[in-house]
């Protein structure tokens, strides 16, 4: 049987893992398309990553990255209470 703490720290290395999974795919996305210095500039200034991702039409991956920072705030503060 899961405790509690294991349930939440589970999720927080799920939700950290996915987040780094998706921003580096992002930022993968931005560095394949013109202009690359967003790219490299989003691995440096991780919020600037779904703002340009917006703008150069990588949608998706924007909002997967947007839900999946505030799964991870969410996740980690829960764990934190």
């Amino acid at each position: 049987m899961l405790t509690h703490d294991v349930v939440l720290t589970v999720a927080v290395w799920l939700a950290f893992a996915s987040f780094v999974t998706v921003h580096v795919a992002l930022a993968a996305g931005l560095i394949a398309r013109k202009p690359r210095w967003q790219g490299a500039v989003s691995l440096v200034i991780v919020p600037l990553a779904p703002v340009f991702g917006f703008s150069q039409r990588l949608r998706v991956r924007s909002v997967l990255w947007i839900a999946l920072a505030v799964a991870y705030t969410f996740a980690l503060w829960r764990a934190s209470v």
